[in-house]
């Protein structure tokens, strides 16, 4: 079932997501929408962003986390401007107090914390590390990586927050055929078993072609597919981590969060801005509430499924605030520099 949560909240954009999760993990656990009732018709994903007037933003200063990988790094990179680091977002009608790493790694002392999907899901695993080493430099860690699972560990909370990387959280094998996807089957999710909190991703990948797709037939039923409708495909891999979560999740003991699409901006149009083919030179997001384009047809997909669930799943519904900040995108600041256009990921910090 879709947990709904109502929470107060205002956040710069590129710890916003992670922000929310941790507010939703805090007041889930201590259960405050039952011993707080005025809460409960605030919708924290409904909003706008603003300029902060308090310089409390960013949460972190970018210089200070040396694990940024260099495709998110826009400062590092040479992102000329600095305004779109102190914009939060205002939900209507809430507030929400600042990010405490050092409360967040005492309140989760001992427990682990997986993010898996594509790099969007790194993207934000990098953006949680960053909040709680800025938040105690001075604290023990460790860093490893068994296979496609990277661990970044605060030994002295025995906390461990990780990535799997799985871009369609269903497998991807191969067979004499060659590779293939397999929407039925989910062996990957052995590695995500005990795990206490595990935050879920996937769309970025569903619509790779050419030599960008890393699958050459699909498998559903017993039957291969040269291809087939990606919107099919994806919710069809959907129900069957929906099925997985509702054999392999223990409620009591874990908190499963699902992200909502992370947009892209290639296209002014969809913004109000005819023939802006790019995020590039965008410096400041939509003062409106609602993105003129509307929402993409798959966040109805990823929704319609997530209602399937027997067991409890909350979705980060991050895509309509996300879908405003044009601004916070690498453009030709990322990894690829001039030479690229990434209006995919976003900007840490």
């Amino acid at each position: 079932m879709m947990r709904a949560v109502g929470l107060r909240s205002g956040w710069t954009f590129f710890t916003l997501l992670i922000c929310i999760l941790i507010s939703l993990l805090v007041l889930l656990l201590r259960h405050t929408t039952a011993t707080q009732p005025h809460k409960k018709n605030c919708n924290l994903f409904r909003g706008s962003w603003i300029e902060d007037e308090t310089n409390n933003y960013p949460l972190y200063n970018s210089t200070h986390c040396p694990f940024i990988e260099r495709e998110f790094n826009c400062q590092r990179n040479g992102r000329p401007d600095k305004d779109y680091l102190k914009y939060r977002w205002k939900p209507h009608g809430c507030s929400l107090t600042r990010f405490d790493g050092g409360a967040f790694l005492k309140k989760f002392k001992g427990k682990s914390i997986m993010f898996v999907g594509d790099s969007l899901s790194r993207n934000q695993w990098q953006s949680l590390v960053c909040l709680l080493y800025t938040s105690q430099p001075k604290a023990n860690y460790n860093t490893t990586r068994i296979g496609d699972v990277s661990i970044f560990t605060f030994l002295d909370f025995g906390v461990q927050v990780m990535l799997d990387r799985s871009v369609y959280l269903v497998d991807v094998v191969m067979e004499k055929k060659g590779r293939i996807l397999k929407l039925d089957s989910i062996e990957g999710g052995k590695l995500w078993k005990g795990i206490d909190m595990l935050i879920f991703n996937t769309w970025h990948w569903w619509n790779r072609r050419g030599i960008s797709q890393p699958w050459d037939y699909i498998k559903v039923g017993g039957k291969y597919y040269k291809d087939m409708d990606r919107m099919v495909a994806f919710e069809k891999a959907l129900l069957t981590w929906a099925k997985w979560i509702d054999t392999n999740i223990v409620p009591s003991k874990q908190l499963v969060f699902f992200q909502g699409i992370s947009p892209s901006h290639y296209n002014g149009t969809e913004w109000g801005q005819p023939g802006i083919k790019s995020c590039s030179g965008q410096t400041r997001p939509l003062s409106e509430s609602t993105y003129p384009a509307g929402l993409p047809p798959s966040l109805r997909v990823q929704k319609n499924v997530l209602g399937t669930i027997k067991k409890a799943v909350t979705l980060l519904d991050v895509t309509n605030l996300s879908l405003l900040r044009k601004d916070g995108h690498p453009s030709i600041y990322g990894m690829n520099g001039r030479k690229g256009m990434d209006c995919s990921h976003w900007c840490l910090a």
